[in-house]
């Protein structure tokens, strides 16, 4: 796999992965006013203009299908979605590292706004809901969401063994090999294991 920054080019899969997510998943959770809002949200111009600004990320298979993608705006995450055939095999707390790395080399705290579906992921990856936000969509249904936060000071250790250093493919991608290979070198914290030199 590899995750690397968006461009305009990406931007018609970007959007189709987005709303076929929103629209598989959401109905699940809340009512088809709510889910409409997120996919309004989600406008292909809105993703266009995070792209050109340089905030949108990707995570694409070795064959360049892009599987998930998440943006980063100082330090609020959003946008984080990944295709639902992939869903539950790490793909959505590796591209939540990689955001958290982002942010970590500016700001000590990043922020999202959790959807229902999310916000189990969210938890488990430390974040705390510190607030809720109201968005008010079509037939007077209101949407209530939780503003979550988590301290990246909290997870040092972590974000610098998540960026130690990269090998990139030809297109400018990380190598998951590569990292995968890191990984099996180093201990728990962060250490050199003694049998690799």
């Amino acid at each position: 796999m590899k995750y690397q920054k968006a461009e305009l080019t990406d931007l018609d899969n970007i959007y189709e992965l987005v709303q076929k997510t929103i629209r598989t998943i959401y109905p699940r959770y809340y009512l088809k006013e709510i889910v409409d809002m997120f996919t309004e949200f989600h406008s292909k111009e809105s993703i266009a203009k995070d792209i050109e600004q340089g905030k949108s990320y990707l995570l694409k298979l070795d064959d360049d299908t892009i599987i998930g993608t998440g943006t980063a705006s100082e330090n609020h995450i959003t946008r984080v979605y990944v295709l639902p055939e992939y869903q539950g095999q790490g793909s959505g707390t590796y591209i939540m590292q990689q955001l958290e790395a982002t942010i970590a080399e500016k700001y000590s705290k990043a922020e999202i706004d959790a959807s229902l579906p999310a916000c189990k992921l969210y938890a488990k990856l430390g974040y705390k809901t510190v607030n809720h936000g109201i968005w008010n969509c079509a037939n007077d249904v209101i949407q209530v969401y939780e503003i979550m936060e988590k301290d990246l000071r909290d997870d040092v250790i972590t974000n610098l063994r998540l960026r130690p250093y990269k090998t990139y493919d030809r297109n400018g991608g990380v190598s998951m090999n590569h990292l995968e290979n890191y990984y099996s070198n180093y201990d728990e914290e962060g250490r050199l294991l003694s049998n690799h030199g």
